[in-house]
């Protein structure tokens, strides 16, 4: 199998920003709660601007596409993930989307584990970290909101 390169890695990243933003925008627009539409249409925002944040780093090589990982709250690792649908409450929407983003910063970690090149691995690194942060806030939100037993 060939080595893949970085433009592999950022159109696969790009196709995934693209199908979350298209996803969350879909929720919004189905859901019957006016909380979780809010929720679902700042999470269709923040994927289009990591669409473009890639699609700019992609196209210029000189820039240095880095994210820290930030603190782990862990709470998306402790809660099931609900069934998806148009009438969910706002603390099982938010819930969802906490593991969603948990499963994508996995997909990027394996990636990185599985590749030999530094660079690729680096990249890869770097995504599962911005998917993190997407989780870090989505957490953040479900324990501002006092937990699900307040909702």
């Amino acid at each position: 199998m060939a080595a893949e390169s970085i433009e592999n890695v950022f159109a696969k990243a790009i196709g995934r920003e693209q199908e979350a933003y298209r996803f969350y925008e879909d929720v919004a627009k189905k859901s019957s709660d006016p909380n979780v539409r809010e929720t679902f249409q700042r999470l269709a925002a923040e994927e289009r601007d990591h669409e473009r944040l890639l699609w700019k780093s992609k196209g210029d090589a000189t820039l240095n596409l880095e994210f820290t990982a930030p603190y782990d709250l862990k709470v998306a690792e402790t809660e099931e993930m609900p069934e998806l649908s148009s009438d969910m409450k706002p603390a099982d929407a938010i819930r969802w989307a906490m593991k969603k983003e948990l499963q994508s910063a996995e997909f990027y970690r394996g990636l990185a584990k599985a590749s030999s090149d530094d660079a690729v691995r680096s990249a890869y690194e770097n995504l599962a970290n911005m998917e993190l942060g997407h989780k870090h806030i989505l957490e953040l939100l479900f324990v501002d909101k006092g937990y699900p037993e307040v909702w």
